[in-house]
């Protein structure tokens, strides 16, 4: 619902306010109802508000409490906020607004810490203790809102995007060849704590970060569900998991409807959004507004489901909104969309949501979607081919199907100054997998990429684009609770039927039966999967540019290959090897990164 910033300073001299100003500026687009800064000692904070919940002033940020000694900023909500506020009142606290950040406060205040235990939602905070000079810093459990930290000599700046901390200025703005070598394997997903750029990290999901005036640090990670069967659905056959699973949904996307202007849903016309707006309606919402986007056909390929979408509209008598964009404006659409990127993401629906928010953004403040899904319930396709690997190939097993490119391969993309030293991203995977509380390697699969691929690619992408329009998107298949219980769920539920299994015999109780049993889609833009036209002078113009030649980060006898024939390569999962080699290139130029 907003964007944060702030320094700390570790050396005795004050935080510099302007930088922490030109941190808010960038996260304007974040936060355009209201702004604020906050300086005391060694810390300072600032603030964009995009106001969802307490629409008064008493909502404003930052936000002290002064009988707690206590100020803070926060990102997301806290849907349980009522509930919470309530139970801090028994307990003695005083409120001044209806706003969640204050419940926030008083919770950090009551719980320290473990205030996150009792926080069901998406939320990112820092909280400076104005008696001890600590700093606060927390991101919640599935990582839907982000927490980027940049550390110098003597201080730490810290903010809602990165593009906000460059604007600070002095960060080490050098390729991490660890971070491009898991880019180029994984679909441009990077895991936290890395990014592409040497001097920015992220906080990790589900961490609490308690640093000291000195500039010391802990970690806590508050949340882990376990990847196993558990004694208490003992019992279960595949009738009573569907209810569960529908009756958790159903919880999900209630709580997510909490705040004080109207919420939407973006509809794709897939299974995932379609459940959301099956259940809303069945909650009793009238007059739901939903969203769909579609592309102009390229290269004989479909662009739309719009087929799917009306389906559902008209089902449960939405107020339906539909958006067909032309080919040519997808590249100039798409120059906003890296602008508004955090990090490069090359999946097509970037553009999608980027441009669908616009207009969504004139009309809600608030939408949800169907994010998460397919990592949390195995709906991709090549989670078949885990179900029955041996422990200890599960990692070998996870690289073949899900890898872009081996370590090999990298030799023949990157120049040999930018390429890892040892295969840094299989390295990871088999670490992740090898940590106990995951039963199957199919268990294994789905925790690695629910609680690292997953926050750090859907769920980053629907952030950062639906947010450069001031519109918050909340993903109720990532309610906590939900995943627990998918976690727990037996894999041969999740894996029938072509995948999501449970979650398909879910959406025949309440779905028409073309919504469920329809082939798998996507959000599909012809004219970036077929390097078309303007899409691709702008990738020529940026794999030629000086920049491009002076970084030295490809081959040039690899980027000329691509280039004479752009819709000739693909890498192993099938993405077009041009177009991630040179969004990287266009989001490093777009940014400012010499």
């Amino acid at each position: 619902m907003c964007g944060l910033s702030g320094e700390i300073r570790f050396d005795g001299r004050r935080p510099d306010l302007a930088a922490v100003e030109r941190m808010a500026d960038r996260l304007a687009d974040r936060g355009p109802d209201g702004h604020g800064t906050w300086t005391r000692g060694a810390a300072a904070l600032a603030h964009r508000r995009l106001k969802i919940i307490d629409l008064s002033d008493h909502g404003a940020q930052p936000m002290t409490d002064e009988q707690g000694g206590l100020t803070g900023v926060f990102n997301g909500c806290v849907y349980n906020y009522r509930e919470l506020r309530a139970e801090l009142t028994r307990l003695g606290h005083r409120f001044a607004s209806t706003s969640d950040t204050e419940v926030v406060l008083k919770a950090y205040r009551q719980w320290g810490t473990d205030c996150v235990d009792h926080f069901y939602g998406m939320f990112a905070f820092a909280l400076v203790e104005h008696r001890t000079g600590r700093l606060v810093l927390g991101r919640d459990r599935l990582g839907v809102k982000p927490l980027y930290l940049a550390s110098a000599p003597g201080r730490l700046r810290f903010a809602s995007t990165l593009p906000a901390l460059l604007a600070a200025g002095d960060v080490d703005t050098s390729l991490d060849p660890v971070a491009v070598h898991q880019y180029l394997s994984w679909h441009a997903t990077v895991a936290a704590p890395r990014t592409v750029l040497t001097g920015v990290r992220k906080l990790p999901p589900a961490t609490v970060r308690v640093v000291e005036p000195d500039g010391t640090h802990r970690d806590h990670v508050y949340w882990q569900p376990s990847y196993t069967r558990r004694p208490e659905h003992a019992g279960m056959d595949a009738d009573d998991w569907r209810d569960a699973l529908l009756d958790a949904l159903r919880t999900a996307v209630r709580r997510r409807m909490v705040s004080d202007v109207q919420v939407g849903v973006l509809l794709s016309g897939g299974l995932d959004s379609s459940l959301i707006v099956a259940l809303l309606a069945e909650q009793g919402q009238r007059d739901l507004m939903t969203f769909s986007v579609g592309f102009e056909a390229e290269g004989g390929q479909d662009g739309d489901e719009f087929h799917y979408s009306d389906l559902v509209a008209r089902e449960y008598d939405t107020v339906h909104r539909r958006l067909l964009v032309p080919s040519d404006r997808v590249s100039t659409a798409l120059e906003g969309a890296v602008e508004a990127m955090s990090e490069p993401m090359i999946s097509h629906d970037t553009v999608a949501f980027h441009l669908l928010s616009e207009q969504v953004s004139k009309e809600v403040k608030v939408v949800q979607s169907g994010q998460g899904a397919d990592e949390v319930l195995a709906g991709y396709h090549w989670y078949p081919a885990l179900a029955d690997v041996p422990r200890d190939r599960e990692p070998e097993q996870y690289a073949r199907v899900y890898f872009d490119r081996s370590h090999a391969d990298l030799a023949a993309v990157l120049q040999p100054g930018m390429l890892a030293d040892h295969d840094v991203s299989s390295r990871f995977v088999a670490d992740h997998m090898a940590v106990p509380g995951a039963e199957t390697a199919l268990d294994a699969a789905l925790r690695l990429d629910t609680h690292v691929m997953l926050p750090d690619d859907p769920v980053k992408r629907v952030d950062n684009m639906t947010m450069a329009w001031g519109l918050e998107a909340r993903v109720p298949f990532l309610d906590h609770e939900l995943v627990e219980l998918a976690a727990a769920c037996p894999p041969d539920l999740k894996l029938a039927d072509g995948g999501k299994g449970v979650l398909k015999a879910a959406g025949r109780r309440i779905l028409p039966r073309e919504v469920v049993d329809r082939p798998k889609g996507y959000f599909p833009v012809p004219a970036i999967t077929h390097m078309a036209g303007p899409v691709l002078h702008r990738v020529r113009d940026a794999m030629r540019a000086p920049e491009a030649k002076g970084r030295g980060l490809f081959r040039q006898d690899y980027v000329d290959t691509l280039l004479a024939d752009p819709d000739g390569h693909r890498t192993r999962r099938g993405a077009n090897a041009l177009w991630q080699v040179a969004l990287l290139e266009i989001w490093l130029q777009t940014h400012g990164v010499a």
